[in-house]
């Protein structure tokens, strides 16, 4: 088989563009349907001129809310920063992501198991994972 050097160079050079453009094209969708100012007639009009024109789309998405497109990464980034931060002091207090303490999860244990809502395998088993966490 004959395939000349230059020949793998441009062949791998063409699968590194495609793979780049799938991964642009998809962030575009990805932060068109994230961004919460566009309307559903803003976001169905990009789609559709992303996916009729798709270079042309792309490129001009790009110029026109490129800038914002970063902005809102960068909130999103801090938003979930914020969201494990929170979450990791309420762990760290000891107690539940719901706000309730251990001693409120066992009376209401308690209260299932007397209702019967609860057998008292269940009862014990709920227990020591309440009182393991």
């Amino acid at each position: 088989m004959n395939y000349p050097l230059l020949n793998v160079f441009f062949t791998t050079m063409w699968v590194f563009l495609w793979i780049m453009w799938f991964f642009l094209l998809f962030r575009v969708f990805t932060d068109l349907f994230r961004d919460d100012s566009v309307s559903g007639w803003g976001k169905a009009g990009w789609s559709v001129f992303v996916l009729v024109l798709p270079f042309v789309g792309v490129l001009v998405y790009l110029i026109a809310r490129g800038k914002s497109m970063g902005k809102r990464e960068v909130k999103a980034s801090e938003d979930a920063e914020a969201n494990f931060r929170a979450y990791v002091q309420e762990a760290a207090a000891g107690t539940t992501p719901a706000g309730t303490s251990p001693a409120d999860e066992l009376s209401k244990l308690a209260e299932l198991r007397q209702h019967g809502d609860i057998t008292e395998e269940e009862y014990r088993r709920a227990k020591d994972h309440v009182l393991a966490a």
